[in-house]
């Protein structure tokens, strides 16, 4: 369920700040506001929210560091990252450092919210028929049908995009899929290959012993990934 989704939006523009929350708030989400990370982490530490709308270029600590710090402290709410530049380099930063999704300005408010939505759903529980039982990936198992990684360890986090990309995998697992319907599957067709891969890299940290020499996640040549699980 995507409605009354608690969002913080985080930018030092104060203009487009109101115009994202009076925009927002319009579309049944509940809407919390910060000008910079300081301001972020303050609203982080006494409210739990369902999605981060944030801005990469800020005065002090950059949307990256902010997202990066998150992440390091493994805290997987979903971050949606704005930015003037749209390069694909930029894309790729925001991935590598642990955005789940990437838009350029300017942009048109309805696809910001398509996207959110699409995060959102992304984030959810499904609540599709089960699809077989869970996967096992050595000392771990996948559960498709709850998004859930676990291990002897106890449930490993994932974020939006790594189940939605593990996921996608299992339900196909031994089938190549290419980059492109990784990204389908991912809700980010216009991310691009190196996105994909960034998204691919950091699936592995969390599903082999050495990510440099993956069992489970191989790569195709010229042709994209495929899950092959075992014991």
């Amino acid at each position: 369920m995507t409605e009354h989704a608690h969002l913080l939006v985080v930018d030092d523009d104060a203009r487009l700040r109101a115009l994202l929350q009076r925009f927002l708030t319009e579309q049944g989400f509940r809407v919390s506001t910060a000008g910079d990370a300081n301001e972020a982490r303050a609203a982080l530490k006494s409210l739990a929210f369902d999605l981060i709308v944030l801005d990469v270029m800020m005065p002090g600590e950059t949307g990256l560091e902010l997202v990066d710090s998150l992440r390091r402290g493994r805290d997987e709410v979903p971050v949606l990252m704005l930015t003037a530049r749209g390069d694909p380099d930029d894309r790729v930063a925001g991935f590598e450092a642990g955005a789940d999704d990437y838009l350029a300005k300017p942009f048109d408010p309805r696809e910001l919210a398509h996207r959110i939505r699409t995060i959102l759903r992304r984030a959810a529980v499904p609540v599709a028929a089960p699809t077989g039982g869970p996967v096992q990936l050595g000392p771990r198992w996948f559960d498709p049908d709850r998004n859930e990684l676990r291990g002897p360890e106890g449930s490993i986090r994932l974020t939006g995009g790594e189940a939605a990309l593990l996921a996608a995998l299992a339900k196909r697992a031994g089938e190549v899929l290419s980059r492109e319907d990784i990204a389908e599957a991912l809700g980010t067709p216009d991310a691009g290959e190196r996105a994909v891969d960034v998204q691919v890299t950091r699936l592995r940290r969390k599903i082999e012993a050495d990510p440099r020499e993956p069992r489970f996640l191989h790569t195709i040549r010229h042709k994209g990934y495929v899950l092959r699980p075992g014991s």
